[in-house]
Protein backbone atom coordinates (compact mmCIF):
# COMPACT_ATOMS: atom_id res chain seq x y z
CA UNK A 1 0.00 0.00 0.00
CA UNK A 2 0.93 3.59 -1.32
CA UNK A 3 -0.42 6.22 1.47
CA UNK A 4 -0.52 10.04 -0.76
CA UNK A 5 -1.68 12.87 1.08
CA UNK A 6 -2.73 15.28 -1.07
CA UNK A 7 -3.36 18.75 -0.35
CA UNK A 8 -3.57 22.14 -2.33
CA UNK A 9 -5.36 25.69 -1.05
CA UNK A 10 -8.77 26.37 -1.30
CA UNK A 11 -10.12 27.06 -5.36
CA UNK A 12 -6.50 24.98 -6.10
CA UNK A 13 -8.36 22.84 -7.81
CA UNK A 14 -7.25 19.66 -5.81
CA UNK A 15 -11.04 17.82 -6.20
CA UNK A 16 -10.29 17.70 -9.60
CA UNK A 17 -7.26 16.28 -9.31
CA UNK A 18 -8.74 14.00 -6.85
CA UNK A 19 -11.61 12.52 -9.33
CA UNK A 20 -9.26 12.03 -11.73
CA UNK A 21 -6.82 9.83 -9.19
CA UNK A 22 -9.84 7.59 -8.69
CA UNK A 23 -10.59 7.51 -12.37
CA UNK A 24 -7.58 5.95 -12.65
CA UNK A 25 -8.08 3.74 -10.05
CA UNK A 26 -6.68 5.21 -6.63
CA UNK A 27 -8.81 4.58 -3.30
CA UNK A 28 -9.69 8.20 -2.03
CA UNK A 29 -10.12 9.16 1.53
CA UNK A 30 -11.76 12.58 1.28
CA UNK A 31 -11.19 14.52 4.66
CA UNK A 32 -13.68 17.01 3.58
CA UNK A 33 -16.68 14.80 3.20
CA UNK A 34 -16.04 12.78 5.92
CA UNK A 35 -15.83 15.83 7.93
CA UNK A 36 -19.63 16.60 6.46
CA UNK A 37 -20.28 12.72 7.36
CA UNK A 38 -18.78 13.30 11.25
CA UNK A 39 -21.53 16.31 12.03
CA UNK A 40 -24.55 14.75 10.28
CA UNK A 41 -27.75 14.72 12.49
CA UNK A 42 -27.65 12.32 15.00
CA UNK A 43 -23.95 12.35 15.48
CA UNK A 44 -21.86 12.85 18.72
CA UNK A 45 -19.89 15.43 15.84
CA UNK A 46 -22.97 17.51 15.69
CA UNK A 47 -23.74 17.36 19.75
CA UNK A 48 -19.96 18.63 20.01
CA UNK A 49 -20.06 21.68 17.86
CA UNK A 50 -23.47 22.44 19.33
CA UNK A 51 -22.53 22.47 22.37
CA UNK A 52 -19.62 24.46 21.42
CA UNK A 53 -21.19 27.38 19.39
CA UNK A 54 -24.88 27.10 20.42
CA UNK A 55 -28.11 26.05 18.51
CA UNK A 56 -27.69 28.91 16.03
CA UNK A 57 -25.40 27.28 13.68
CA UNK A 58 -28.06 24.55 12.86
CA UNK A 59 -30.17 25.28 9.63
CA UNK A 60 -34.48 25.38 10.25
CA UNK A 61 -34.02 21.07 9.47
CA UNK A 62 -31.66 20.68 12.21
CA UNK A 63 -28.43 19.92 9.84
CA UNK A 64 -25.35 22.01 10.26
CA UNK A 65 -25.70 26.06 8.55
CA UNK A 66 -21.59 25.33 7.42
CA UNK A 67 -22.01 28.59 5.25
CA UNK A 68 -22.86 30.81 9.14
CA UNK A 69 -20.49 28.74 10.97
CA UNK A 70 -17.80 28.94 8.33
CA UNK A 71 -18.62 32.93 9.40
CA UNK A 72 -18.34 32.64 12.39
CA UNK A 73 -14.44 30.34 12.71
CA UNK A 74 -12.87 32.22 9.77
CA UNK A 75 -13.27 35.49 11.08
CA UNK A 76 -11.75 34.03 14.58
CA UNK A 77 -8.98 31.59 15.10
CA UNK A 78 -9.26 30.62 18.23
CA UNK A 79 -12.94 29.51 17.37
CA UNK A 80 -11.27 27.87 13.95
CA UNK A 81 -9.09 26.34 16.53
CA UNK A 82 -11.93 25.26 18.89
CA UNK A 83 -14.20 23.81 15.64
CA UNK A 84 -10.70 21.74 14.64
CA UNK A 85 -10.55 19.97 17.92
CA UNK A 86 -14.04 18.97 17.86
CA UNK A 87 -13.84 17.61 14.24
CA UNK A 88 -10.38 16.35 13.33
CA UNK A 89 -10.11 13.23 15.42
CA UNK A 90 -13.13 11.94 14.70
CA UNK A 91 -12.35 12.74 10.76
CA UNK A 92 -8.67 10.82 11.54
CA UNK A 93 -10.49 7.79 12.91
CA UNK A 94 -13.31 7.51 10.01
CA UNK A 95 -9.87 7.93 7.57
CA UNK A 96 -8.38 4.88 9.13
CA UNK A 97 -11.00 2.75 8.92
CA UNK A 98 -11.32 3.47 5.13
CA UNK A 99 -7.52 3.01 4.67
CA UNK A 100 -7.91 -0.24 6.63
CA UNK A 101 -10.36 -1.35 3.82
CA UNK A 102 -8.26 -0.81 0.67
CA UNK A 103 -6.12 -3.99 0.06
CA UNK A 104 -2.48 -4.57 0.31
CA UNK A 105 -1.55 -3.02 -2.93
CA UNK A 106 -4.20 -0.38 -3.14
CA UNK A 107 -2.68 3.36 -3.65
CA UNK A 108 -4.67 4.96 -1.02
CA UNK A 109 -4.80 9.12 -1.81
CA UNK A 110 -5.99 11.05 1.38
CA UNK A 111 -7.40 14.15 0.20
CA UNK A 112 -6.71 16.83 2.95
CA UNK A 113 -7.17 20.14 2.61
CA UNK A 114 -5.50 21.27 5.94
CA UNK A 115 -2.47 18.79 5.65
CA UNK A 116 0.07 21.32 6.19
CA UNK A 117 -2.21 23.11 8.88
CA UNK A 118 -1.50 20.21 10.78
CA UNK A 119 1.80 18.82 10.57
CA UNK A 120 0.48 15.64 8.81
CA UNK A 121 3.09 14.74 6.11
CA UNK A 122 4.36 12.06 8.12
CA UNK A 123 1.61 10.03 7.99
CA UNK A 124 2.32 9.80 4.52
CA UNK A 125 4.20 8.39 1.96
CA UNK A 126 4.27 10.82 -0.51
CA UNK A 127 2.79 14.74 -0.51
CA UNK A 128 0.90 15.77 -3.72
CA UNK A 129 0.26 19.46 -3.60
CA UNK A 130 -1.82 21.03 -5.87
CA UNK A 131 -0.49 24.65 -6.37
CA UNK A 132 -2.23 27.43 -7.99
CA UNK A 133 -1.33 31.60 -7.91
CA UNK A 134 -3.37 33.22 -5.03
CA UNK A 135 -4.95 35.07 -7.48
CA UNK A 136 -6.19 32.21 -9.54
CA UNK A 137 -7.79 31.01 -5.82
CA UNK A 138 -9.07 33.75 -5.62
CA UNK A 139 -10.84 34.66 -9.04
CA UNK A 140 -12.43 30.72 -9.16
CA UNK A 141 -13.48 31.33 -5.76
CA UNK A 142 -15.65 34.21 -6.61
CA UNK A 143 -16.41 33.31 -10.15
CA UNK A 144 -17.19 29.47 -9.57
CA UNK A 145 -18.19 29.31 -6.37
CA UNK A 146 -20.06 32.40 -5.21
CA UNK A 147 -18.35 33.68 -2.57
CA UNK A 148 -17.57 37.24 -2.07
CA UNK A 149 -14.13 38.17 -2.36
CA UNK A 150 -13.82 39.23 1.34
CA UNK A 151 -15.01 35.55 2.81
CA UNK A 152 -12.59 34.16 -0.28
CA UNK A 153 -9.92 36.21 1.13
CA UNK A 154 -10.68 35.30 4.64
CA UNK A 155 -10.37 31.96 3.68
CA UNK A 156 -7.44 31.85 2.09
CA UNK A 157 -5.73 33.64 5.15
CA UNK A 158 -6.97 30.36 7.66
CA UNK A 159 -4.79 28.36 5.65
CA UNK A 160 -0.96 27.65 4.87
CA UNK A 161 0.41 29.63 2.57
CA UNK A 162 1.69 28.78 -1.07
CA UNK A 163 5.28 28.44 0.31
CA UNK A 164 4.26 26.21 3.24
CA UNK A 165 2.57 23.72 1.38
CA UNK A 166 5.35 23.94 -1.68
CA UNK A 167 8.12 23.10 1.32
CA UNK A 168 6.78 20.06 2.14
CA UNK A 169 5.55 18.35 -1.55
CA UNK A 170 7.15 15.14 -2.82
CA UNK A 171 5.43 16.05 -6.52
CA UNK A 172 3.76 19.08 -7.68
CA UNK A 173 0.85 19.69 -10.19
CA UNK A 174 0.48 22.98 -11.54
CA UNK A 175 -2.98 23.82 -12.00
CA UNK A 176 -2.83 27.22 -12.71
CA UNK A 177 -4.09 26.75 -16.58
CA UNK A 178 -6.86 25.35 -18.51
CA UNK A 179 -8.23 22.14 -17.43
CA UNK A 180 -7.06 20.89 -20.20
CA UNK A 181 -3.36 21.51 -19.08
CA UNK A 182 -4.31 19.48 -15.91
CA UNK A 183 -5.10 15.74 -16.80
CA UNK A 184 -1.48 14.77 -18.36
CA UNK A 185 -0.33 16.38 -15.33
CA UNK A 186 -2.06 13.93 -13.36
CA UNK A 187 -1.82 11.05 -15.21
CA UNK A 188 2.45 11.26 -14.77
CA UNK A 189 1.77 11.45 -11.09
CA UNK A 190 -0.61 8.62 -10.98
CA UNK A 191 1.87 6.58 -12.73
CA UNK A 192 4.76 7.60 -10.32
CA UNK A 193 2.39 6.84 -7.69
CA UNK A 194 1.91 2.99 -9.26
CA UNK A 195 5.63 2.76 -8.95
CA UNK A 196 6.22 3.66 -5.78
Amino acid sequence: MVKVGLTGGIGAGKSEVSRLLASYGAVIVDADKIAREVVEPGTPGLAAVVEEFGNDILAPDGTLDRPKLGRIVFADPEKLKALNAIVHPLVGARSAELEASAGPDAVVVHDVPLLTENGLAPLYDLVVVVDAAPQTQLDRLVRLRGMAQDEAGSRMRAQATREQRLALADLVIDNDGPLEALEPQVRAVWERLRRA
